[in-house]
């Protein structure tokens, strides 16, 4: 009886604890209810509309308008979408798949689709872009020393199509061959224009049909808005009547990134580019100048010669929840050769932008960037992802 009276307390005691346990973890579940509710009652009605958004962007092509002193207004619509090309493949990186339908004012259409497909865990690439354009190009002259003030258009059509396939050959290296096929035609330059007073290589369009070789090294951590890494890829493409060309010519292309990661989501990136050309090669397939990605502010082509080099320095910098702002300063000429280049002849770039983030996931950016130059050149883009 002593021994039945003294296991009661013990008893009463174990009651107690799974009584405490219960009503413990019943209160547990109810402040992970209130803190459960608390993040969703904070969820401001901002960061529920930019959801809203970013679903609604893979869906629907967002609006864009370029400018530049040259050519005026553009007007268009764009679509990018980043995917994965297999659920079971979680090592490969995205794919990119973008999409561009400009017109102008002018008359100028430009139509293209290009790829980055990335598949078997990172083993293969295909960088692909085929394109549509008619419109009038301005051009300054041929050289580093033409001036916007003997500006002309050249009105032409040009069908292309350009495919480069990378293999992993080691950590972070790649090789491969490449295809560039392309169709000018309908040229027609100003009544006095230089390119016939100097019956210059091209005048008549034609096929430019090249094969060749690339090799590339890539450690980037995300292929469209690095924080870190380093990216450098080279081409080499022959261009021969063998193939079907119109023209025999070589292209040298060197494209190097490096990203910098300096505090917080701060990045540092710096690129420099060089393309060279050799032989019989047609003005418009002349290393030119420009662009939305490169020299920003100057019209793409207005300068240009048989040699291209330039480099640019960017600063990103995020300000607030899916916004950030970017500044750089660039620099770059053309040339008859690397020979003779000069210190003295390099053109400058600098500008900002506005970034908004449409894709949190691969944390991609939608970029609004203002370009400038010395004597008025300027221009305005609206693109995907960073200009490098």
């Amino acid at each position: 009886m002593k021994k039945q009276r003294s296991l009661i307390p013990i008893v009463f005691a174990l009651i107690l604890i799974l009584l405490a346990s219960s009503t413990f973890a019943q209160k547990i579940d109810t402040v992970k209810q209130v803190v459960d509710t608390a993040k969703k009652d904070s969820l401001s009605g901002f960061d529920s509309f930019n959801q809203k958004m970013e679903r609604l962007f893979k869906i629907i092509p967002v609006p864009i308008i370029t400018y530049s002193s040259e050519a005026g207004n553009v007007f268009g619509l764009a679509k990018f979408n980043l995917i994965h090309l297999s659920k079971t493949d979680t090592i490969s990186k995205p794919s990119k798949l973008s999409e561009v339908f400009t017109i102008s004012t002018k008359g100028r259409i430009n139509a293209s689709v290009s790829t980055e497909l990335v598949f078997d865990e990172n083993k293969y690439v295909i960088i692909s872009y085929i394109n549509y354009k008619k419109q009038p190009e301005y051009i300054f002259g041929i050289g580093n020393d033409v001036t916007r003030d003997s500006v002309e258009q050249v009105q032409y059509d040009r069908i292309q199509f350009v495919a480069t396939g990378l293999r992993l050959i080691a950590r972070n290296f790649y090789g491969g061959i490449g295809l560039d096929i392309s169709n000018y035609f309908s040229i027609k330059p100003d009544s006095n224009s230089f390119l016939k007073r100097q019956n210059v290589t091209g005048l008549n369009g034609g096929w430019c049909v090249g094969g060749g070789l690339s090799l590339a090294f890539d450690s980037r951590d995300n292929r469209y808005n690095a924080f870190k890494g380093a990216y450098i890829i080279g081409k080499m493409v022959f261009y021969n009547q063998a193939f079907g060309s119109s023209y025999d010519f070589t292209k040298f292309e060197l494209d190097a990134r490096k990203y910098f990661n300096p505090w917080l989501r701060h990045v540092i990136a710096i690129q420099a580019t060089t393309t060279a050309t050799g032989g019989d090669v047609p003005f418009f397939q002349l290393a030119q100048m420009g662009g939305d990605s490169q020299m920003r502010g100057y019209y793409q082509g207005a300068y240009r010669d048989k040699i291209l080099v330039d480099g640019q320095i960017e600063y990103r910098m995020p300000v607030w929840n899916i916004f950030g702002v970017t500044t750089w300063i660039g620099a770059g000429r053309v040339a008859s050769s690397y020979s003779s280049l000069s210190l003295d002849g390099f053109h400058l770039s600098y500008g900002g932008g506005l970034r908004i983030r449409v894709d949190s996931k691969n944390n991609t950016n939608l970029r609004f960037d203002m370009g400038f130059g010395p004597g008025g050149i300027s221009g305005f883009y609206i693109n995907f992802g960073e200009a490098f």
